[in-house]
């Protein structure tokens, strides 16, 4: 059952273009689809709560137009028809010019189609498949496309010596994407990828997949994988003494999010880097508020995307979708908790700052 979460905020200094003064000024309501519930759910709570924090940030700065700004949050479950259902009622029912969304890939395509088709503007604010790049006009990303992080982490790779490696994916638009972008690049280098395995997700086992990785030999396994399904495949690779070989995570918040700290001991990866005084104040504030560490990088991603729509708002001095899209082309950069955000020509992040890290009893710099 979907549940719908109201958020309020005005518009923190950071991003305080040109407020309207007006005297008798509305709330402005933008709206975002994530998965509260489901497999990524761990991932979707740390999203929310960027979004909360970020509102909590700017409300006491004068928010939009002169009033009020209000986050609607609609959980998606992890499903592309609900989050597509979701996005409908923001647009149509809630009439909101602004949807923020989603997690994975294979959900936030299906919706950023949609929101642009009936004239609104998406900002993804977590899913990296190449394919969104042909989402078209209206389409924003927050979030460094698979081109970058595949590149950084086949350069870290190759870096360490490792010239033989293994890919395990899901089976969907993201997977799809980050896999053959890693391959290309890490053996460009004179690399070789020994096996590309794209599992199913939603399986109570993967077994069979991690075994048939296992046969090439190879000195380290990369992988990408959300909250439980990346707990079952770092669980069954642990019983099966594949963790006696390296193991490299792409989002490694992402991948070891759910998984026991035994299983995923010893792993390294990359992660969004929080930069400069914007990514310290974000990760104090989280610290603050919730009593524990950002579960993932995503949260962030969130927080800047909320923060990027105030001032594209603002710039645009209206709630108009149309303005709005044309703020966000104008916007030059904006230094967010995941660094300087500037978008290219097709709505896409130009650059996007990782860190090396590895797994010890939590993520931490390596």
């Amino acid at each position: 059952m979907r549940r719908a979460r109201v958020l309020g905020a005005g518009l923190a200094a950071s991003v305080l273009l040109t407020a309207g003064g007006a005297a008798f000024a509305q709330t402005v309501s933008i709206g975002a689809t994530l998965p509260l519930t489901g497999a990524s759910a761990s991932v979707g709570e740390d999203q929310r709560r960027g979004a909360e924090l970020a509102v909590e940030q700017v409300n006491a700065h004068g928010g939009v137009l002169g009033g009020k700004l209000k986050v609607i949050v609609e959980d998606s479950g992890g499903s592309a028809p609900t989050a597509l259902s979701a996005a409908r009622k923001l647009v149509s029912v809630n009439k909101v010019p602004v949807v923020l969304g989603e997690f994975s890939s294979g959900i936030t395509i299906p919706i950023a189609q949609y929101v642009v088709q009936q004239g609104d503007v998406h900002l993804n604010v977590g899913s990296s498949s190449p394919q969104i790049r042909k989402i078209g006009d209206g389409s924003f990303s927050v979030i460094g496309l698979d081109d970058l992080s595949a590149r950084f982490a086949a350069d870290d790779l190759y870096a360490q010596n490792l010239r033989n490696v293994a890919f395990i994916a899901p089976n969907n638009s993201y997977g799809q994407g980050v896999a053959p972008e890693f391959k290309k690049r890490f053996e460009s280098l004179g690399g070789k990828v020994t096996s590309i395995v794209m599992y199913t997700e939603g399986q109570s086992t993967y077994r069979r997949e991690l075994q048939q990785m296992s046969k090439t030999q190879p000195q380290a396994y990369v992988y990408s994988a959300y909250g439980q399904e990346a707990a079952t495949i770092n669980r069954e690779a642990y019983e099966l003494g594949l963790n006696k070989a390296k193991w490299y995570g792409i989002y490694l918040t992402m991948c070891t999010s759910d998984t026991v700290a035994q299983a995923a001991h010893g792993q390294e990866g990359l992660e969004v880097a929080s930069i400069g005084d914007a990514g310290k104040s974000y990760q104090q504030a989280y610290q603050q508020k919730y009593k524990e560490a950002p579960k993932s990088a995503f949260g962030a991603y969130v927080y800047d995307g909320v923060m990027v729509a105030a001032s594209a708002i603002n710039k645009a001095g209206a709630a108009d979708p149309a303005k709005i899209r044309a703020a966000l082309h104008q916007m030059g950069t904006y230094q967010g908790a995941t660094g300087t955000i500037a978008f290219d020509a097709d709505g896409q992040r130009k650059e996007q700052p990782y860190d090396k890290v590895k797994y010890e009893t939590t993520v931490v710099a390596r």
